[in-house]
């Protein structure tokens, strides 16, 4: 009989690595985890580890369980949470809804502007179904669906690079959002005369000081990646840990930058238009395809659809009128992705 927690210990060292990743993010000790890993290897009586250094490197029949691994854990949850539904709907007399705690990773701008009103929503509808929500970068959030560590993943694509396909996660649509070029407000965007603006040639641009998020994150990639394809190396005149300080810096004039239209704050007085050449990054809600069918899964994706398209209905032309909004410099700043 194998055990789901060693199990879960095996889907951890896939994704992480090393046994020393495993134990803390299990708060074991390496030598418990090792003992543990070597108690499974007797357990299903095959070699599922090879050594690499001072690393464990998993054969392809390691490989093979890891995937048997996740699709047993997450059908072990969804039957905990069937049944607990159930039971809750006969002691209440009354037919059974969807139930349990589901963990739903989001980087900034989703979270900011759809996926905190949709979790809002579903709280208000399903009183047995917990939401929680991790603010994960788009960069994370797939490796932390793999390993276990949210249950739903709302992330994206960088733009002009197609996300690898895995069989053993599937997407859901929930919006596409456009990529712009974000100013300093003129005198024309603050009397409402250019209200959609002028597409920009990014290539006419290459003397701009630009500003990024730090190096490593989807952000950054996207100015030093679009730039680089327009022909030019971006002078960066600004890194910031926060979308709420780099809109502050371009909303002074001292830099420009490029953002999906989700995460510019209507906060700040700054100028978002339309590049010549269009970029949309796709946003989806990624889930394991084990837990795709489990009711409180399916209920939070769904609902993440109904959100990201009212969102879709609701966004504002790309430049909004400066005037009707208060300065945002008293305004926590927004970190984001």
């Amino acid at each position: 009989m194998l055990d789901p927690w060693r199990l879960r210990l095996l889907s951890l060292l896939e994704s992480l690595g090393t046994v020393r990743a495993v134990a803390e993010a299990a708060r074991l000790s390496p030598s418990t985890v090792s003992q543990q890993l070597a108690v499974l290897e007797r357990e299903v009586d095959a070699r599922l580890f090879e050594r690499a250094g001072r690393r464990l490197r998993l054969t392809p029949a390691g490989t093979a369980l890891v995937g048997h691994a996740r699709r047993i854990l997450d059908q072990m949850e969804a039957a905990r949470a069937e049944v607990v539904g159930l039971d809750g709907a006969l002691r209440a007399g009354r037919p059974a809804e969807p139930a349990g705690r589901v963990r739903v990773g989001a980087f900034t701008s989703a979270a900011n502007t759809f996926v905190i009103a949709a979790v809002q929503r579903l709280r208000e509808r399903n009183a047995r179904l917990r939401v929680d929500v991790w603010e994960l970068d788009p960069y994370d959030s797939l490796p932390a669906l793999r390993r276990g560590d949210c249950d739903v993943a709302v992330t994206n694509n960088l733009v002009d690079r197609a996300a690898p396909v895995d069989p053993d996660v599937l997407h859901t649509p929930l919006i596409d959002d456009r990529v712009v070029f974000v100013s300093a407000t003129t005198a024309q965007d603050e009397a409402g005369d250019n209200p959609a603006g002028d597409p920009v040639d990014l290539a006419a641009c290459r003397d701009l000081t630009w500003s990024a998020e730090l190096p490593g994150s989807w952000t950054y990639e996207l100015v030093t990646r679009t730039c680089h394809k327009a022909g030019f190396e971006p002078d960066l005149g600004g890194l910031f840990t926060s979308y709420g300080a780099l809109l502050a810096h371009v909303e002074a004039g001292l830099s420009v930058t490029l953002l999906p239209e989700l995460a510019v704050d209507t906060r700040y007085r700054v100028a978002a238009r339309p590049l010549r050449d269009p970029m949309v990054r796709h946003i989806t809600a990624a889930v394991r395809a084990g837990s795709a069918d489990r009711p409180a899964v399916a209920a939070v994706v769904t609902a993440l659809e109904a959100a990201g398209g009212a969102e879709a209905l609701r966004r504002r032309p790309a430049t909004a009128p400066a005037g009707d909004r208060p300065a945002p410099a008293d305004a926590p700043a927004r970190a984001g992705r």
